[in-house]
């Protein structure tokens, strides 16, 4: 299944992903491929999904994983026929105010979590695009970064904040002693920064700041999407800018901006009455 994935070109992360979630099932069916029927796969998935409790992400995470293995390495694709994905659940993106980001920029305590900050919610990108970016994807003078094998195996171009860029070459000037040309280079040497160090180091900057939401990567991704929407930038450049491949993936966002809802006047507000009543 390894190298049939590496043939196929599937991400070293999807690779990672589905040879855990197909471990598990074999664990927990304890059978031989070609003896497992649609109905045991079912089975699986019922258990981890009512039993188990696990999202609904998960549990269609689990299906593209098993679905892969039946098809495209076992060529058994009949089992897989009659089994239904789950419907997606429809969540709305936590978004962080302009007041907050500015307190999570107050509370950095490193030149390093500073830049951190900037170049994710100024350019949008993923935790992952983040952490492959090298020095020579930073173009000043036109004010993009370049995005390497962002999702989809595609690279695009996003934004570049002078902001950033001063914070972005700080840092560097103060790592200047790091091996190797990534922007945020990690502990080992010749290796960048890991996307879970980098959560972690955003999680605790959010905590300082005093903000009680879950401050992620994504939430910066998603506040960079939201405030452009709200600042009118047209919807189809967002999408260019985040790499999606539908403007339906970026509309989302149309139901988190507070740019419209902002003009409607409460109707508490038009009742008659002393406010302090």
């Amino acid at each position: 299944m390894s190298r049939n994935m590496i043939l196929r070109g599937l991400s070293p992360r999807t690779r990672k992903v589905y040879r855990g979630q197909v471990r598990r099932f074999a664990r927990a069916t304890g059978l031989e491929p070609g003896e497992i029927s649609a109905d045991q796969v079912a089975e699986y998935l019922r258990v981890i999904s009512e039993e188990r409790g696990v999202s609904r992400s998960y549990h269609s995470q689990a299906l593209s994983a098993i679905r892969y293995l039946f098809v495209h390495v076992l060529g058994r694709p009949m089992v897989m026929e009659k089994i239904p994905r789950p419907k997606r659940s429809r969540r709305l993106p936590f978004v962080l105010s302009r007041g907050e980001l500015a307190r999570m920029l107050d509370v950095c305590r490193s030149p390093q979590e500073k830049a951190l900050v900037m170049m994710l919610y100024s350019t949008g990108v993923r935790v992952g695009e983040l952490v492959r970016m090298r020095r020579a994807d930073v173009d000043r003078d036109r004010r993009m970064v370049r995005v390497r094998q962002g999702k989809g195996a595609k690279d695009r171009y996003t934004l570049l904040s002078d902001r950033a860029a001063d914070a972005l070459d700080h840092h560097l000037e103060y790592r200047r002693q790091a091996h190797g040309d990534w922007l945020f280079p990690g502990g080992k040497v010749g290796r960048p920064l890991t996307t879970r160090s980098i959560q972690k180091t955003l999680s605790r900057i959010g905590r300082r700041a005093g903000i009680e939401k879950k401050v992620t990567p994504h939430v910066l991704r998603h506040s960079f999407a939201t405030h452009l929407l709200e600042a009118g930038t047209d919807i189809r450049y967002i999408q260019e800018l985040l790499g999606h491949a539908s403007t339906r993936t970026t509309e989302i966002y149309t139901h988190v901006s507070g740019k419209d809802l902002a003009r409607i006047r409460n109707p508490l507000d038009s009742l008659p009455g002393d406010d302090g009543d």
